[in-house]
């Protein structure tokens, strides 16, 4: 059964800014921790990743998948499993808040993992944490080293 995780963090950055890390795949192993590798295979018309094969090493989930992404707006991001040597669901999102005028951004990362090999809730779920906790630092202390 897929679990549905979300957490938030507060970026002292603009939205833009935020967005522009976010869409910058050929630096995710930079700053994202358990992405390893990501290769961008499709763009749509606007030139945005449209499908991306990631490599994944998050401890007790190890994958390499691809994901197709759709951008609503350019506040947001979403993205939903296309094919996994492990995963069965994997569907997410980053929602940009702008904060005082635009100065600040928080950022909420929505994430619904399943599994095709049988796993306890209990790991997988620590593990969809650890995958969350680190992406929004890693995001965080990406866009302000950038952004400062």
């Amino acid at each position: 059964m897929a679990e549905h995780t979300s957490s938030s963090i507060t970026i002292e950055a603009t939205p833009a800014e935020v967005m522009a890390v976010i869409a910058d795949f050929d630096h995710y192993a930079e700053w994202t921790g358990e992405v390893k590798q990501a290769e961008v295979l499709e763009r749509d018309e606007q030139g945005r990743a449209a499908k991306v094969r990631l490599v994944l090493d998050a401890g007790a989930i190890k994958d390499d998948h691809t994901l197709a992404y759709s951008w609503p707006s350019d506040h947001e991001v979403s993205w939903s499993l296309v094919k996994s040597q492990m995963l069965r669901q994997l569907d997410g999102s980053y929602s940009l808040k702008p904060l005082d005028g635009g100065a600040r951004t928080e950022v909420t990362y929505q994430l619904t993992v399943d599994v095709k090999i049988p796993m306890l809730g209990m790991i997988k779920r620590k593990a969809e944490k650890v995958i969350i906790d680190r992406a929004l630092s890693g995001l965080k202390a990406r866009v302000e080293s950038l952004a400062g």
